[in-house]
């Protein structure tokens, strides 16, 4: 059941007044997890029609998620969801995965967005889209980036769920690649599964494996 106020149009109201005619929501999912892919949603919602219980992912519980899914596919104009790989992630950083799976979501697309919002502070959209709003707390408050959130969420989610088939010690099923006390015994037990972020600094403190150390990655220059 959804929680919390509704996020509204409000923004992209504002958006629209000002003669962006596209606008996309944007939210990233799995920058804290331990394990698998980051993966960042985009969104554009039509003008009129709405979905109900619509909230930021965080929000909402996995099957309430799982449920409003198709619905929010279906309402959409245009959605994508860009993923970035662990080896990705390990070979780029952080911010330079997160730019990329933000542009692989807006290519996703199939149209070109006029303006972008996004939640808090750190702008990774920029320059996939011309114009971005960064906003704090956009996903509780923006539909189209709780849209996204959702979008995200789940697809990463199922995608966790099946690497967990694969790599079963470590509950990926139900961790989702998040440190919890049963991802870090399976850690301390089993070492990283093949799919775990070997720079990190979890690998120092939760792998005491002599043979399997923590990656440390050159400094390379951003990918913009």
């Amino acid at each position: 059941m959804a929680r919390g106020r509704a996020p509204t149009r409000k923004i992209e109201q504002e958006l629209w007044g000002s003669g962006f005619d596209t606008v996309v929501g944007i939210d990233e999912v799995g920058r804290g997890a331990w394990a698998g892919p980051l993966m960042v949603g985009a969104a554009i919602l039509p003008r009129d029609k709405r979905v109900q219980g619509v909230r930021d992912s965080k929000m909402l519980t996995e099957p309430d998620r799982e449920r409003l899914f198709d619905r929010i596919a279906d309402w959409c104009v245009a959605w994508s969801v860009g993923a970035v790989s662990q080896e990705e992630c390990d070979e780029m950083g952080m911010a330079d995965a997160q730019r990329l799976a933000c542009r692989r979501a807006v290519d996703g697309l199939g149209v070109v967005p006029d303006v972008a919002v996004s939640d808090g502070k750190w702008n990774f959209v920029s320059p996939c889209v011309d114009v971005v709003e960064m906003r704090v707390k956009a996903d509780r408050h923006c539909l189209s980036v709780a849209a996204a959130s959702i979008l995200a969420k789940v697809v990463r989610d199922r995608e966790m769920r099946r690497l967990s088939d694969e790599f079963p010690q470590w509950s990926f099923d139900t961790n989702k690649g998040y440190p919890c006390p049963k991802h870090k015994a399976a850690l301390q037990g089993y070492g990283p599964s093949a799919i775990h972020r070997r720079t990190w600094v979890f690998m120092d403190n939760y792998v005491p494996w002599p043979g399997v150390a923590r990656v440390y990655r050159p400094e390379q220059p951003t990918l913009f």
